[in-house]
């Protein structure tokens, strides 16, 4: 099955730095095939036979551990999953000088549409829409500062998120469609 790996806190700010040729050695020595890396931030794509997420992202977290010295939240979806959030977000929400869109991936513990409630949106700023596994955010840049999502940061919910922007997030499900492609 295709997945992909959510790393959550990597290469931002000059804090918990790694090479994507090295983690994506990394994944290879942790019995992933087809590894490919898009972008800095910690998107790894990759197959594997083992069904099972929580045992992937553990199995995951425990190899960034030994080969980087680095205790780093994993997040595992399948190409499913990445298929849903895909088809959820609406064609005009993209990532420029007009608009902000971001998904925000979550982690289990806070899967559920109660989410909403504990994000800091300023109401009739931006839109947040839940989806099963994410929250998905648009507000016009001019907004951005007025929204009262900066709040978010340092909050007990982004602890159990991470997130892309929606380019990033529409290129991820592409680079899946294409291993899978090359699998088939």
């Amino acid at each position: 099955m295709i997945y992909v790996a959510l790393l959550r806190g990597i290469n931002v700010g000059g804090n918990n730095i790694i090479s994507m040729k090295l983690l994506k050695q990394t994944f290879e020595h942790a019995g992933m095939t087809s590894v490919t890396t898009y972008i800095n931030s910690g998107n790894i794509i990759f197959s594997a036979a083992d069904p099972l997420q929580e045992n992937l992202s553990e199995r995951l977290e425990q190899a960034i551990l030994k080969d980087f010295s680095l205790s780093i939240k994993v997040l595992i979806r399948s190409m499913e999953d990445i298929r849903t959030v895909n088809d959820a977000l609406p064609d005009t929400w993209t990532n420029d000088d007009r608009l902000r869109s971001d998904v925000m991936f979550l982690w289990q513990e806070t899967d559920t549409e109660s989410v909403l409630d504990k994000l800091p949106l300023k109401p009739g700023i931006g839109t947040l829409l839940y989806i099963p596994g994410a929250v998905l955010y648009s507000v016009e840049r001019e907004n951005v500062t007025r929204s009262g999502m900066a709040k978010l940061i340092g909050s007990s919910v982004y602890k159990l998120m991470t997130v892309r922007n929606v380019n990033t997030t529409r290129k991820i499900y592409q680079l899946m469609l294409a291993a899978e492609a090359q699998l088939a």
